[in-house]
């Protein structure tokens, strides 16, 4: 990737148990849109018989109107994808449908197994055929060789399985979730009209008019079938779900484990404030997942908080190369200063994280063509030395500006006036407090789950 923001992981979502199962699915993987834009598909269920729809692009532009109709069925499971592992081809869309013994099943996964090299290898060598590139195909040849009660086949997959996977899986009779022993990946419970449905965020229930009733827990399985829900722990290990999820993936309106998004981001704004105040005129975001972020900056320095530039939200995804053109417009495509509230006037820029640099070094020279006398950065997050295997697209630890500049040498490099980060330690302070602590190996480089010396990256499963 050539651009200058991370790029969400997958979103999964399930419904068991309500005549219009697809179009919740529908609804709910709308509300998702955010966590993957390459790719949609649902899978439903109606009496034991699957029907499937997924092509590439987003939510709206895959389901028209007849292809929802086709999915008849009190019971589905959906997926929006970014591609984190395997290319952004059609055969690689999910959810993943087959047949075995047990009959039809279908997957949906978000996050990424670092040892899928390792395993499609091994499974290959003794006889599986694969139709995809993606990691998720290693969990469907996994559970093949399983016999038994859910939890003692998950027992013996996972064993197998290393690094991020939230699952949803749906079988003739029953939907099944499942959180890996880490709980990198999130996903939650809600009810609706007596349904249940499973989620990888909130604010796909607020969207349906559904009651959040809870978080999966790390290393729990969920079963849900005519009989009710019912809950197993399968495996015991220290949690460690991702704390960018608070910082950035996340939508400001879902809660992590019963705690606002928004209050989170706002509360890292603040103590932000605090470890790097300065003396300006008013706070400005980057829009917009440093919204919350600047109210709490501003709020917490009792200065005011203003729109300085506007997003364009009618950018999409492209696939074909820009042209020399669009190179030159740089940022401009996305953003537009106001340069009526800009003029003359000491600004703060409040921004979510830093990647590569790039694209906030652009935008400070369109809030100083756009008139501002002093732009100074602030950061509401650490520095980002290491990249990220779990289900995150992150850049090379080369790529990350981070271990090229200092802060002084960056905010000279973007030519801001002042550039600052929170710190480690803040950042922990203002997030919710969790006797288990957060992964939050891309600035420490301490990974919950052990890189295998062969990881080989989002491709690596193109080379065999």
């Amino acid at each position: 990737m050539n651009d200058d923001r991370f790029h969400e992981e997958c979103a999964v979502f399930g419904v068991y148990g309500h005549p219009r199962a697809a179009d919740l699915t529908y609804l709910g993987l709308y509300a998702l849109q955010h966590r993957g834009q390459e790719a949609s598909g649902i899978v439903s269920n109606d009496n034991g018989s699957f029907y499937l729809h997924r092509d590439c692009g987003l939510v709206a532009d895959v389901f028209r109107p007849p292809a929802l109709d086709k999915l008849t069925g009190d019971c589905a499971v959906g997926h929006n994808r970014y591609s984190t592992t395997g290319a952004s081809t059609v055969t690689n869309i999910q959810p993943l449908f087959s047949v075995g013994r047990d009959g039809p099943i279908c997957v949906a996964h978000n996050g990424n197994l670092v040892n899928a090299r390792e395993l499609r290898r091994e499974l290959m060598e003794t006889g599986a055929l694969f139709q995809t590139t993606t990691d998720t195909e290693v969990v469907l040849h996994l559970l093949a060789r399983t016999t038994g009660e859910w939890v003692d086949r998950m027992k013996e997959v996972s064993a197998r399985l290393s690094g991020a996977y939230t699952l949803i899986m749906m079988n003739r009779d029953e939907l099944i979730g499942v959180r890996d022993p880490n709980g990198i990946r999130p996903l939650v419970i809600g009810k609706f009209e007596g349904a249940w449905l499973l989620s990888s965020e909130t604010c796909a229930f607020d969207l349906i008019g559904a009651e959040f009733v809870r978080d999966v827990e790390p290393g729990e399985l969920i079963v849900i079938d005519r009989n009710g829900l019912h809950a197993v722990k399968y495996a015991h290990v220290k949690a460690a779900p991702c704390i960018f999820e608070l910082i950035y993936f996340s939508r400001p309106d879902s809660l992590f484990y019963g705690e606002s998004i928004d209050r989170t981001r706002r509360a890292m704004g603040k103590q932000l404030a605090i470890e790097s105040p300065v003396d300006a005129d008013f706070v400005i975001s980057v829009p917009d997942s440093s919204n919350a972020a600047a109210l709490g900056f501003a709020e917490a320095l009792g200065i005011p908080y203003e729109h300085g530039l506007i997003r364009n939200h009618y950018v999409g995804r492209t696939f074909i190369s820009p042209s020399t053109e669009q190179r030159r417009a740089g940022v401009r495509i996305k953003f537009n200063p106001v340069s009526s509230v800009l003029q003359g006037k000491r600004i703060v820029v409040v921004e979510d994280s830093i990647v590569r640099g790039t694209t906030l070094k652009q935008l400070t020279s369109l809030l100083r063509s756009a008139g501002a006398e002093q732009i100074h950065i602030r950061v509401a997050s650490p520095p980002i030395f290491y990249p990220c295997p779990f289900g995150m697209d992150f850049p090379t630890r080369k790529e990350l500006i981070a271990n090229s500049y200092s802060p002084p040498q960056l905010g000279k490099w973007i030519e801001a006036d002042s550039l600052h980060y929170l710190s480690y330690n803040g950042m922990l302070q203002a997030a919710p407090n969790r006797n288990g602590g957060y992964c939050s190996a891309c600035f420490s480089g301490e990974y919950p789950v052990p890189l295998p010396p062969e990881y080989g990256g989002k491709l690596a499963l193109e080379e065999n």
